[in-house]
């Protein structure tokens, strides 16, 4: 059960590794956005839509666990979801690498949506990153899981489940999280499939042999399996760090919104009712949003999004003295962003000018 074994892949790019690194990646709150307007497809299809859609949705419970201890709720109209992405192998994930434990949160980002719901912030979090994990109850085991100094991160999902990360994520910034959402590899490629590929444009070639990767520089139109490839990416881009590879992910991130976008999504009823079968598959969600209604109306809310006025950084990071294949919060920095979420205002650039995680050593090479 500690933070430090068995958890995740090295950060730096040399070395000799500890284990094979889990290659559980993001999706953001775009499978949501696809619901929106899902059930209204008119006369009898609306009733079959509706629970066919219902009956994909899987949800947990996390408010029971995390109990009354959490910081207080702003009800402002902004809101604060823990996107999360476990390197679960098991089922149609087992393709991916054998299950040697515990699924962790591989990858970890809070979104912020402003209280017009017109921008958003996001804070990835990188999974190695050290904390003060609290005792947390596990929402679906209902123990208390003993808290840890110096725990990575990815390791509170690991043994308390989903509220173990958000009670972790909530001691870390002092923000209540309102929502949660996770999607696993299958469905994020589905996805993907789904919309009909995602166009992004590469400045530098990516030959990675472990994704199964190879784009020369140009613009390029990723399905699900390349779309998997780019964002697991790490050696062959930027200093091979996990920094480098969240940079990637974010970059490819807004390509996605941008698609969703621009795809006629909302104007295909058929092709809406499709992309919202498979995002519903796809997504756990916590219990306040695991029906079609209440995500619908969550998705509705965020239909205003553009990429242009999501604003993405990473938590500022350095690396650890003691075990330099760790980053560690840059205390002060990370105060400035939690502080900005919590006012509501935009995250200052200041914030990230010391970080380790936003040097650019991947940034620009995905557009």
């Amino acid at each position: 059960m500690s933070g430090q074994k068995g958890s995740g892949a090295r950060i730096r790019p040399t070395g000799k590794r500890r284990k094979k690194p889990s290659r559980r990646r993001r999706a953001t709150v775009v499978a949501a956005w696809t619901l929106a307007g899902a059930v209204a497809l008119g006369g009898g299809g609306i009733a079959f839509a509706y629970f066919k859609l219902e009956g994909n949705l899987k949800a947990v419970d996390i408010n029971a666990a995390l109990g009354k201890n959490r910081p207080d709720k702003v009800d402002n109209g902004a809101q604060n979801i823990l996107v999360l992405g476990s390197d679960s192998r098991s089922g149609a994930n087992a393709a991916y690498g054998a299950d040697d434990g515990g699924a962790r949160s591989d990858t970890a980002m809070v979104l912020h949506v402003d209280k017009g719901h017109r921008t958003a912030s996001v804070v990835s979090i990188p999974r190695d990153t050290l904390v003060t994990r609290p005792d947390c109850v596990g929402d679906t085991t209902g123990r208390t899981v003993a808290g840890e100094e110096r725990a990575m991160f990815n390791t509170a999902y690991e043994v308390g489940g989903p509220a173990c990360a958000v009670k972790t994520v909530e001691s870390m910034s002092g923000i209540r999280m309102d929502h949660y959402l996770e999607v696993d590899f299958t469905g994020f490629k589905k996805l993907i499939d789904e919309l009909g590929g995602v166009e992004i444009t590469t400045t530098a070639p990516i030959h990675d042999a472990k994704s199964h990767l190879d784009l020369e520089p140009g613009t390029h139109v990723l399905g699900g399996e390349q779309s998997l490839g780019l964002v697991r990416t790490r050696k062959s881009v930027g200093d091979g760090s996990d920094l480098g590879r969240i940079q990637l992910q974010q970059a490819f991130v807004k390509a996605l919104m941008e698609q969703v976008r621009t795809v006629g999504v909302f104007s295909n009823p058929k092709k809406l009712f499709d992309l919202a079968d498979t995002a519903t598959k796809a997504v756990t969600t916590d219990s306040d949003l695991g029906s079609v209604n209440q995500l619908t109306g969550f998705a509705n809310g965020l239909k205003g999004l553009s990429a242009e006025n999501v604003h993405m950084v990473t938590l500022p990071v350095r690396y650890d003295p003691v075990s330099p294949n760790r980053v560690v919060p840059l205390e002060d920095s990370a105060r400035q962003v939690w502080d900005a979420l919590r006012a509501d205002r935009p995250i200052p650039a200041s914030a990230t000018e010391k970080s380790a995680g936003d040097k650019g050593s991947a940034g620009g090479i995905v557009r």
